[in-house]
């Protein structure tokens, strides 16, 4: 059996998860970055993406994320995140709606903040339909 660590994942200060797990695999600016047990101690930014996780019993677990911070402290998993939702939990229609008004937001003429958000509400809402398996 797999060593085991604890993951605590808090979605804006709320538990989304406690719990001993095996491995995570978390998304990154950098791309997907993988923690088994005895991990070296890290901290980085967390980007919006698909976090996967495999409890200490073997079930594996996936989350829409937003973006947000996360800290490897011996054996010991802390991810601080503006959101987290199951799969299950995503509201496929309203994630389909946004993926329209903000696809509109970005043909329209703005402002460069205004465009900014558009493209943020854009990865947001593709992010949580390709977790949901509707994309």
């Amino acid at each position: 059996m797999a060593a085991a660590f604890q993951l605590d994942v808090l979605a804006a200060s709320v538990p989304f998860f406690r719990g001993k797990c095996v491995s995570v695999v978390i998304p990154t600016t950098d791309g997907e970055y993988g923690v088994l047990a005895g991990h070296c101690n890290a901290v980085g930014a967390v980007t919006a993406g698909e976090l996967q996780f495999e409890t200490e019993e073997g079930e594996r677990r996936r989350a829409a994320v937003a973006q947000g911070l996360f800290k490897i402290d011996g054996d010991r998993v802390l991810l601080l995140l503006d959101a987290a939702e199951r799969p299950e939990d995503i509201d496929v229609n309203r994630a389909l709606r946004a993926r329209e008004e903000a696809e509109e937001a970005l043909r329209q003429k703005h402002s460069m903040a205004e465009y900014q958000l558009a493209q943020g509400n854009l990865a947001r809402a593709l992010n949580r339909l390709r977790v949901s398996g509707k994309m």
